[in-house]
């Protein structure tokens, strides 16, 4: 398996306020995190860095190759739910980081499971034999709306209140936790971004790209239809195939 990723500031923004980290542990064995933050001039970039460090951190500490997949699992959740204790205890010792956060897409590929932790607006798609599938489900207000039935998923996608999230890491001493596990096969790609991705790139052109393009080619173009369509966000891809 190879994983590629890339994150760039897009058009409009300031600063870059997305983080990612991935490894290669054994040709059938590798993980990524993505995570968006959010919160004030410092606290973004503050969040989603000090998670993914966390997370990359203990996940070089404990992991080891004879975990079953519950014990994978439960390392998984513990590293998320840290993250969030994590940034939170910074938020409330440091009045210019108060109210910051951000998502967590977590995904760990070992043989023929993804497991993914998810926390937020972020996504993990599967394209499988020119097919999309999204794996998580957006923790957000227009999300809710959908689930309700008050608008269709396509109201959602133009909703004006459709970047407000109802879960984050940071924002609370706790935090509910998604953790799903995917079939992955040989020939799969699956692919993890901030809304920065999502919100620009319909998923026929993720299909599309992925059927068309590999490696750095494949994150690039990702990056450039995102940007081509507005680039009003950070923007950070990455794909594990």
């Amino acid at each position: 398996m190879e994983v590629f990723t890339k994150t760039d500031i897009g058009l409009v923004r300031k600063e870059n306020q997305d983080s990612s980290a991935y490894s290669v542990i054994s040709s059938d064995c590798v993980w990524a995190v993505v995570c968006d933050g959010m919160g004030g001039a410092q606290g973004g970039k503050t969040a989603s860095s000090v998670a993914v460090q966390y997370i990359t951190e203990l996940i070089e500490r404990e992991y080891k190759n004879d975990m079953d997949d519950e014990a994978l699992a439960d390392m998984l959740t513990g590293a998320v739910a840290g993250a969030n204790l994590t940034v939170y205890k910074m938020a409330m010792d440091d009045p210019d980081l108060a109210g910051m956060g951000t998502t967590c897409d977590l995904v760990f590929v070992r043989g023929n499971i993804a497991h993914v932790v998810h926390v937020g607006d972020s996504r993990t798609y599967s394209i499988r034999d020119g097919k999309i599938l999204q794996i998580t489900e957006d923790h957000s207000l227009v999300q809710e709306m959908v689930r309700r039935g008050e608008i269709t998923a396509e109201q959602a996608m133009k909703h004006p209140n459709k970047n407000l999230i109802t879960r984050a890491l940071g924002v609370a001493h706790e935090v509910r936790i998604d953790y799903i596990e995917a079939e992955f096969s040989k020939g799969d790609t699956l692919l993890i971004c901030s809304d920065g991705l999502s919100n620009f790139v319909s998923r026929a052109d993720m299909v599309k790209t992925v059927s068309e393009c590999k490696g750095d080619i494949l994150i690039d173009t990702l990056v450039e239809i995102a940007k081509r369509h507005g680039g009003h966000d950070n923007i950070t891809v990455t794909v594990i195939y």
